[in-house]
């Protein structure tokens, strides 16, 4: 089974996410610890065999994927839903502990440096792992320290404006900020995200200058779009089209190299006059380095089957994803691109989190 620590929503799939939260009270801390104390076997009463490998009887206890947000979002959502895969498949409860904090680096940084068994894994975003590394000075952590499993799903983002803008296109937006330049407020989740680097990459390639107003969260920037206290963010398509659907906010474009299924008649911003522009919001599972490569193979292929599947290619679309599932190598290769490209954009925004 998948428990919960830290935080509502536990074994949910990916459908029953909008639920996460309601569905709460219906798990409790002291239910999740006594499941994984029964499914848990007992310790051993002497050691292993000198000669055996470390990761030969992996797992033998449960497994503890740490997201480094607060429960009920993109990144616990679909980490639940891998640990659901896991526990299927393995016979061990998968215990998810959300642990949010100064963006998810603290968390991020606990489980780099703890042990590299297989038994702690992360909950992996483009913040904490790929921007971090690029914006925060003596951060305790690199690419080095992380030993890459898979790509579960990304997502593009829609260029979202308030209602009360005068702006119907992304044309008519840029043809607005460069009338009145720095006076447009944009929201992000904070300095050095992927919601702030995004908008200084449109803003850079657009020839404009945005004013940047960080926020706590995409939820409390989004509830200001929708009452008109802010002008200009990214949010991801999935909770945007709901509200685009009902008129609280005008989506200009889509950050992704394709329209949106959840939005056909939006165009991308390559369409709209950003040409070869595209961003993406993604999550993942990571381990530290130095965990044993048949062990990440092991978790690679479980959730990777499981994303190959019809039903859960259906379930990713509904949340306006594309299922991921690169190989260990490919998955380290986009990491490593990801960081380099966002290194880029921030240093020419000159963009420091302290």
């Amino acid at each position: 089974m998948t428990i919960q620590r830290g935080g509502p929503g536990a074994g949910l799939s990916l459908r029953s996410a909008a639920c996460v939260l309601a569905r709460a009270a219906a798990l409790t801390l002291a239910a999740g610890a006594a499941q994984a104390q029964a499914q848990a076997p007992a310790p051993a009463t002497s050691p292993a065999p000198a000669a055996a490998p470390a990761d030969a009887a992996w797992p033998n206890k449960a497994i503890h994927i740490i997201v480094p947000f607060v429960a009920g979002g993109p990144t616990d959502v679909q980490a639940r839903w891998a640990g659901q895969q896991l526990t299927a498949a393995l016979g061990q409860a998968v215990i998810v502990e959300n642990k949010a904090a100064a963006g998810g680096v603290p968390a991020t940084e606990a489980v780099l440096k703890g042990p590299a068994d297989g038994y702690t894994l992360l909950a992996a975003n483009p913040g904490p792992v790929t921007i971090a590394p690029s914006v925060k000075s003596n951060l305790g952590y690199s690419l080095r320290d992380m030993a890459p499993i898979l790509l579960i799903a990304k997502t593009p983002s829609c260029f979202v404006v308030r209602t009360g803008l005068p702006v119907q296109d992304f044309a008519q937006f840029v043809a607005l900020a460069k009338s009145k330049p720095g006076s447009l407020n944009y929201g992000s989740p904070g300095i050095g995200t992927v919601g702030q680097l995004t908008l200084e990459l449109i803003s850079t390639q657009a020839g404009i200058k945005l004013n940047h107003i960080p926020y706590r969260g995409a939820a409390q920037y989004t509830t200001d779009l929708v009452g008109n206290q802010l002008d200009v963010a990214t949010v991801q398509v999935g909770g945007c089209a709901p509200l685009a659907k009902q008129g609280k906010i005008k989506v200009l474009a889509i950050t992704g190299s394709r329209r949106s299924p959840l939005l056909p008649d939006v165009p991308t911003l390559a369409e709209s006059g950003l040409a070869g522009y595209e961003s993406y919001n993604w999550n993942g599972l990571l381990a530290p380095a130095g965990t044993p490569p048949a062990v990440l193979k092991k978790i690679r292929d479980v959730v990777a089957g499981q994303i190959a599947t019809p039903q859960a290619q259906e379930l990713f679309r509904e949340q306006g994803y594309e299922a991921g599932s690169e190989s260990l190598d490919a998955y380290g290769a986009f990491l490593a691109a990801e960081q380099q490209r966002w290194a880029e954009i921030a240093k020419a925004a000159n963009i420091r989190a302290e």
